[in-house]
């Protein structure tokens, strides 16, 4: 079994319960759910969809590269949406963030987020 190997960063929101921002195992670098929370403040971004989906992919960012990884290594994004009607706006943003690197991904419009955010993503790299 792969070695085991948490990852922290304080220039994404740290964890708020019993998870990490993410774990490595092996060549595989596993993100918890991003939301769009500053991690200066603590707090939800300010605006809208679009504010929210950049915080989102900013905190991934951080992440990964705290992980020995970047967003041109995802494999696979998972995204929660509490509207699905912001699909496009996020997906716009989205694009502006992943560039060539276009990885398997799923868009799931969900009952409500944490903290009543708009989006959630979370995502396997690899490092």
């Amino acid at each position: 079994m792969p070695e085991r190997k948490t990852v922290r960063t304080e220039a994404a929101p740290l964890p708020i319960g019993p998870y990490e921002q993410a774990v490595v195992a092996g060549s595989f670098v596993f993100l918890s759910g991003q939301l769009g929370f500053d991690p200066a403040t603590g707090k939800m971004v300010p605006g809208g969809i679009v504010e929210q989906t950049t915080r989102v992919l900013e905190n991934m960012k951080a992440v990964l590269e705290a992980s020995g990884s970047s967003l041109a290594k995802v494999l696979r994004v998972g995204v929660y949406l509490a509207d699905m009607n912001d699909f496009a706006a996020m997906n716009e943003i989205y694009s502006k963030y992943m560039g060539d690197a276009k990885p398997a991904r799923s868009a799931i419009a969900v009952r409500a987020l944490p903290a009543g955010a708009l989006v959630e993503m979370d995502a396997v790299a690899l490092v």
